[in-house]
């Protein structure tokens, strides 16, 4: 396939994706309906869905055995007599599994732009995508259509700063990307790891720990907060007289440290060995 056009496209999303209710879409739709062999249909290499869990196809399979295919699968042809899955390529998997032969389709002749950007808007608006699959579906829109952030919430229907903080999530390590992708952690936890310098092991502590996603902003701001130093204690006047007097008795800076359950520790600073064989005299005497 050539590369998509980098524009949007000129034609309403919902006339595209059968959501438009309009009397003339739904006699195109009825002209463009049929029923061919699910053996002519495959996959689209550019679905951003990469992750289809097994229970939930298993539901839908018997689901479709009961009651059928309901709605319609989404196709474009492609050479050899064949379609290429644009929408739906969920239920086409689990009328593999129903056993289904035949399988209602709505025909649509799309360019290869037109058929991608449907394909990641449509993922997005419907399917369950895990946050990074979301995520890499923004990402493509915004490179191969040039959407600005705006123009991508205003199309699907999500607010900018939901774009840009699900985009922000293909910053993370590909350790942390691999638990998001497994479900071991929510967008909501990823978020939350963003922006700190450890967002590797903050992840495995969550897990770890079953954190909420609260539970981990917290553990994120304070991972993030600068570490406070402890003032040393004020000293009182006369541990500060003491050190004085001591300090020119012998020459030599001398300080006093008090532990507070009457232990404590006296340090004596030398520059030279000449000075530390004077006190050493000194304490000898």
């Amino acid at each position: 396939m050539g590369s998509p056009p980098k524009k949007r496209l000129g034609r309403g999303l919902a006339a595209l994706i059968g959501e438009d209710s309009s009397e003339e879409s739904a006699v195109q739709d009825l002209r463009s309906l049929r029923h061919i062999s699910i053996d002519l249909l495959k996959a689209s290499p550019n679905n951003p869905r990469k992750t289809f869990a097994e229970a939930d196809l298993d539901d839908l399979a018997k689901s479709i055995r009961d009651k059928g295919l309901l709605q319609p699968i989404l196709v474009r042809p492609v050479a050899n007599g064949e379609y290429e899955i644009v929408a739906g390529e969920r239920r086409w998997r689990a009328a593999q599994r129903a056993g289904i032969h035949d399988v209602p389709v709505v025909v649509r002749d799309l360019t290869d732009g037109e058929a991608l950007e449907m394909a990641l808007i449509e993922n997005v608006q419907r399917a369950d995508l895990n946050p990074l699959e979301e995520a890499r579906a923004y990402g493509q829109l915004i490179e191969q259509f040039s959407y600005t952030q705006q123009q991508l919430a205003d199309s699907i229907g999500k607010s900018r700063s939901h774009i840009a903080n699900t985009l922000r999530l293909m910053n993370l390590p590909e350790a942390v990307r691999a638990e998001i992708e497994q479900g071991r952690l929510t967008a909501g936890h990823a978020r939350a790891l963003v922006a700190t310098d450890s967002p590797a092991e903050l992840a495995a502590k969550i897990i770890k720990l079953g954190l909420s996603v609260r539970e981990a902003e917290t553990l994120a701001r304070e991972a993030s907060a600068p570490k406070k130093h402890k003032a040393k204690p004020e000293k009182d006047a006369d541990t500060r007289a003491l050190e004085k007097l001591v300090s020119e008795a012998i020459g030599l800076k001398l300080e006093i440290t008090h532990k507070g359950d009457g232990n404590g520790t006296i340090l004596i600073t030398y520059k030279t060995l000449d000075q530390l064989e004077d006190v050493c005299r000194r304490l000898q005497t």
